[in-house]
């Protein structure tokens, strides 16, 4: 299985990806995707119709694995992003990074990156330093982002982070991190230079929300890898 349910009802379905899956198909994409195996799922069990399908409401890159969700009907599509910003009450995030070459960029133990993005012609996020400056005189298009982290081990060669977004823009974590000197692990894209677990270092624990129709607040926890904190506690 490339995914588990976790959770489901009329409008709303809680699954856990695993990294390597998208999330959605892109036009003319025939692969798997954590909605095209939802979807398989429910046509298994008898529960999928025209009008009781699956609906994409956020999304999490190919690369990441852990918890989001999927409306089930159109109308509950509309409700869940209209409400996003105020039903969601926590996203969490974890990733291990590797550390910075010049211990003077250490991090503090708790903070916010406050950066803006702009993206490349392959649509991949970065900060770009004259943005941030002043000095590309307006020209450059860039999006405002927010990541809220704090440290939750550090090692000799790496550093476990915990993140939460105030922003959800495509790459944010991987970028902000990666523009501080900690790309994380496993991340070509972000000039990684190592790559201890077999895939990108970056997980989405913890979903909570208060459900519109029940009004009941659910929270789903998945945990990563135990060894990303095994190798994150590592002194030598």
């Amino acid at each position: 299985m490339k995914f588990n349910i976790l959770f489901q009802d009329q409008n709303i379905a809680v699954i856990c990806k695993s990294e390597n899956l998208l999330s959605v198909p892109y036009p003319g994409f025939r692969g798997k995707t954590a909605l095209g195996l939802l979807e398989e799922n429910m046509r298994k069990r008898g529960t999928f119709s025209s009008k009781h399908r699956p609906f994409a409401v956020h999304r999490l890159d190919k690369d990441t694995s852990g918890v989001m969700m999927f409306a089930l009907n159109e109308r509950a599509q509309k409700t869940i992003m209209d409400s996003w910003q105020t039903m969601v009450t926590q996203r969490l995030y974890r990733a291990v990074a590797e550390n910075p070459r010049n211990s003077a960029r250490s991090l503090p133990d708790e903070g916010t990156i406050d950066s803006p993005l702009a993206y490349n012609a392959y649509n991949i996020a970065y900060v770009p330093k004259d943005a941030a400056s002043g000095k590309d005189g307006g020209k450059l298009k860039t999006v405002s982002a927010r990541t809220n982290y704090k440290i939750i081990a550090r090692g000799k060669q790496f550093t476990m982070f915990e993140l939460s977004l105030d922003t959800g823009r495509k790459n944010q974590i991987r970028a902000h991190l990666a523009s501080l000197g900690y790309p994380l692990c496993g991340d070509k894209n972000y000039r990684a230079k190592t790559n201890p677990f077999g895939r990108l270092a970056l997980h989405a624990r913890v979903l909570e929300y208060v459900n519109p129709w029940t009004k009941e607040k659910q929270r789903f926890e998945v945990p990563e890898p135990s060894e990303w904190h095994e190798a994150s506690k590592r002194t030598r």
